[in-house]
């Protein structure tokens, strides 16, 4: 089964993403990520959706999706042409001991210390999936307390 990026412009309407989360439900199919955020028009939002399916699986929920009154547009993103990104914030043990280490693997990975305790250090990560997994394992050897994720959110590329 592959990966399947899509790209659904909706009516910002309360509901909606409740209509979109039971149609999936209905079918029986898996929603693997789902992010949500309004576009530069207030009126729209935009759901970045990851399902996994073989094509016709696919073709059916991009018509199912089509049919819903408030879906505008659906687009499947293909990978190699979609810019894609997830974010993960990570709260980590960092005593006194640890804290100089885990700040060298936080710059190493271009990510951002955004809170610090006594105890913790709380990290932002942005990235791929692979770099985010990658640094939560080195992570592990801190102790992680926390973990938060989005789903993956992606914009197709411009060519000119």
């Amino acid at each position: 089964m592959q990966k399947h990026i899509l790209s659904v412009l909706v009516e910002n309407q309360p509901g909606v993403l409740s209509r979109v989360a039971g149609l999936f439900s209905r079918r029986g199919y898996n929603i693997d990520s789902l992010s949500v955020g309004e576009t530069e028009n207030p009126a729209y939002s935009r759901m970045t959706i990851v399902v996994h399916g073989d094509d016709l699986t696919l073709e059916q929920i991009k018509k199912q999706l089509a049919k819903l009154v408030d879906v505008i547009k659906v687009v499947e993103l293909k990978e190699e042409d979609a810019v894609q990104r997830e974010l993960a914030l990570i709260k980590v043990k960092a005593d006194s001991k640890a804290r100089t280490s885990v700040i060298e693997v936080v710059a190493v990975f271009r990510a951002k210390i955004i809170d610090v305790a006594t105890e913790s250090l709380t990290v932002e990560i942005t990235g791929d999936k692979q770099k985010i997994a990658a640094f939560i394992e080195i992570m592990k050897t801190y102790e992680i307390k926390e973990i938060v994720r989005t789903g993956l959110t992606a914009i197709g590329r411009s060519y000119i």
